[in-house]
Parts: C-alpha cells; structure tokens; sequence
C-alpha cells in the first residue's frame, strides 16, 4: 500500500508551490481536502492515468471548484501529468486554469466553478451509470460554504428519488467560507440533519485528515440511497499560520510565507 501520509505532504507542496509560483489562487480550501482525495486517488478509485478516459472508470466532480490547486496537485502525483507543469498554473496558455478544465487536463471528469453545480453535474454522471448497467461510482467532494447554494439541494433531493447509492459525496466541513465562518455568513447547519431529511445515508467523520477514519466510514455506505461523508477538516491544514484563517481562503502567500510554509512541510523552493 502506499504510504498515504507521504503523498498527502507532497500534495500539500505541490499546493503551496502552485499559488506561490502563481501568485494567485485558494489555498485554505486545497489544503483542508488534502487525505480525502489522497484516499480516494490512491486507494479507493477504479483510474488509470495512462488511460484518464478509460470506460467504466470511477469519476470525480470537485464541486468547490476554486480548490483547483489540490485537484491538480492530485492529478499530477497520481501520473496523470508531469510535476512540473503544476507550475503553469493559472498562467496564460495554461491548461490548468483557475477552475478544472475536462476538456484539456486529463483526469479531470467535470468542469466546474460556480458553486453549486458539481453535485447536480455528479448526480447526471451517476443515474447515467445506472442507465448504462455500469457499476462505477461517482464521487464528489462539496464545501462546506458551497452549501448555502439552492441548487445543492434539489440535487440532493434528485439523488434520493432516483436511488443513487452510485453516488458518494464529501463535505469538506472547515467552517470557514470567503467572508468568515460560515454559521455567521448563512448557517447551514446540521448538515448531517440537512442530508438526513433528503434521505441520504449520512456518516459523520470527526476527523477528516485521519486515514483510517475516512476509510472506515467508506466502509459503512449502504445501498439503495446516495451516500455522504461530512468530514470535519481545517481549513489550510498543514500551514501554521493559514490553519482556521478565513483570510486564507483566496490569497497567494509571499516569498517569506512560502519558504516558511515549504519549511513546516518538510520542502523547499
């Protein structure tokens, strides 16, 4: 088995070089979704990266769409994609832009952005793999603050009509969101309760950067309903000083920060 505590650092750097090198892009939200999709991509998916269209694969939708940097970071020590290109990102000609691109970067299932909108885009994929008699899964991973969003719901509500238990979301449960915490900004609380009344299965992970904990909840999705992991995480885990600091969310650190951040993770420039 890989060793996932390894890869999760790595990504984390590659994270950090990304926006440095950049000067631009969201950090707090890319380093909080770190173990969930280190797990998922090294563990858990049915890929293959010299094949990223390969049919009756498993799909990701990165819902929060912004946390790009992580996805990327992912994608490239996966071996979808050369390392070094992380560097291009959001740089002109580019094709890891701001927001995941399917059209361009390989690996990528589904383009998204606008918050909101990567669960009804999961929930498509999803009754198209019944439809289909295909067997794979699809998996989403949605912020916390992305759930203020109407649209999340009626997709919840459609993946419960339709029986989705093909269909795995995460909550990435940080707290914060762009303008602060999100229980001040608009509450949406309980989430778990929230998942609950639209019939999904919900399991609560209390720590969301514990292997082990995301694993074993893994290990207790059902059949017969979409299921959903809402993981308690910290936002910019990893980074001393961007744990649990809503400021940042969307901004690049400096020269300094970045040695600093590097150093606290074990890399370097």
């Amino acid at each position: 088995m890989a060793d996932l505590k390894a890869i999760a650092t790595n990504i984390r750097q590659s994270i950090i070089k990304e926006i440095a090198n950049a000067a631009s892009g969201h950090p707090g939200g890319s380093l909080s979704g770190v173990e969930i999709l280190t797990l998922l991509y090294f563990e858990v998916m049915n890929i293959d990266p010299k094949d990223p269209k390969k049919a009756g694969r498993d799909k990701f939708v990165l819902s929060k769409g912004h946390a790009s940097p992580l996805l990327y970071a992912t994608l490239a020590e996966r071996g979808f994609f050369e390392k070094e290109e992380l560097l291009t990102f959001r740089k002109i000609d580019s094709r890891l832009q701001g927001h995941p691109d399917m059209k361009n970067v390989p690996g990528v299932d589904m383009s998204t952005g606008s918050l909101g909108q990567g669960l009804s885009a999961a929930v498509g994929m999803a009754i198209a793999n019944k439809l289909d008699g295909n067997d794979a899964k699809v998996y989403a991973l949605l912020g916390d603050g992305e759930l203020a969003e109407g649209m999340i719901w009626e997709a919840a509500m459609s993946a419960s009509h339709y029986n989705l238990d093909n269909l795995i979301a995460f909550v990435d449960y940080n707290g914060l969101q762009i303008d602060g915490r999100c229980c001040d900004v608009m509450n949406s609380d309980p989430i778990d309760g929230k998942f609950a009344a639209f019939n999904w299965n919900v399991i609560n992970v209390e720590d969301g950067h514990d292997f082990d904990q995301i694993r074993e909840a893994l290990g207790k999705v059902v059949e017969g309903k979409p299921n959903v992991l809402v993981c308690k995480t910290i936002k910019g885990k990893g980074v001393s000083f961007m744990e649990d600091q809503a400021g940042w969310h969307g901004s690049a650190p400096n020269e300094e920060q970045t040695k600093q951040a590097l150093a606290e993770l074990g890399g370097t420039l």
